[in-house]
């Protein structure tokens, strides 16, 4: 168990950041485990991108530019995987095309108009939401790019468990598709609102419950999608799950601009 622990840490930081972690087992039961750490990752990226955005405010640069470092660092942190995902999932859903069709035009290299509006849309979202929070002061900023890392990786785990079938039989979709027992996601998805939850008791009682919902919040726009994928496509891609993870996120920032 301990071995797999291990292998599944190198699979959730070898796959899903651009960290120098050698993936040394590409199995079902790695891909288990490390769909299952993959908010870990999220944690990792979190706290890297929270650190640059806040140097960047408490350097005297404003909140914007806080915003953008913020947003641009999980980006150089994946390669722009899941951002990738995003476009191509918006490409096929987009297409209106049979659901060979769909995954055809999403395999493809290029971006299609339905993909570069839906980058351009989440992507200022993303930065509209960090430069309202780093505008309250750098700890909202940095706590909320750490929240939103979480709960994307977070949607992950969830967009793996069983019952949620693969669109191709090749491909990560397909290596971690369905590897994850419904408790065991159930299980993740509990300790990682409660460890959001706890961290936002930095700003009292109510920002337990805000950073809470917050993650809560972007499961419940994770969820529709995925369903809404597994029904057009016959399943989940590597796409989908990109595209899954930056809906969470942005979900996530918007959440917590609510409020005081």
């Amino acid at each position: 168990m301990t071995s797999l622990n291990s292998h599944g840490l190198r699979f959730a930081f070898g796959t899903l950041t651009v960290l120098p972690v050698r993936v040394s087992r590409w199995d079902r039961a790695t891909a288990r485990a490390g769909m299952v750490c993959a908010p870990l990752a999220g944690l990792v990226v979190g706290l890297l991108a929270a650190a640059l955005g806040s140097l960047v405010l408490l350097a005297g640069a404003g909140p914007l530019l806080a915003a953008v470092a913020s947003v641009a660092a999980p980006a150089a942190l994946t390669r722009g995987l899941h951002l990738d995902g995003l476009a191509d999932t918006a490409d096929g859903l987009g297409s209106g095309k049979p659901a060979g069709d769909a995954l055809r035009i999403m395999k493809r290299s290029d971006i299609g108009p339905f993909g570069v509006i839906t980058l351009l849309l989440v992507l200022l979202a993303q930065v509209a939401a960090l430069a309202e929070l780093y505008g309250r002061g750098w700890a909202h900023g940095a706590l909320a790019t750490l929240v939103a890392a979480v709960a994307a990786r977070l949607a992950l785990t969830l967009a793996s468990r069983r019952g949620v079938p693969a669109a191709r039989p090749e491909g990560l979709g397909a290596t971690v598709a369905g590897t994850v027992p419904v408790g065991w996601a159930l299980l993740t998805a509990a300790v990682a609102v409660a460890l959001c939850g706890a961290a936002g008791a930095a700003f009292g009682p109510y920002g337990v419950l805000r950073h809470a919902l917050a993650v809560l919040g972007a499961l419940a726009v994770a969820e529709p999608l995925l369903r809404h994928c597994v029904r057009r496509f016959g399943g989940v891609t590597g796409d989908v799950f990109g595209g899954v993870a930056e809906s969470a996120a942005t979900a996530a920032l918007v959440a917590l601009t609510f409020g005081p």
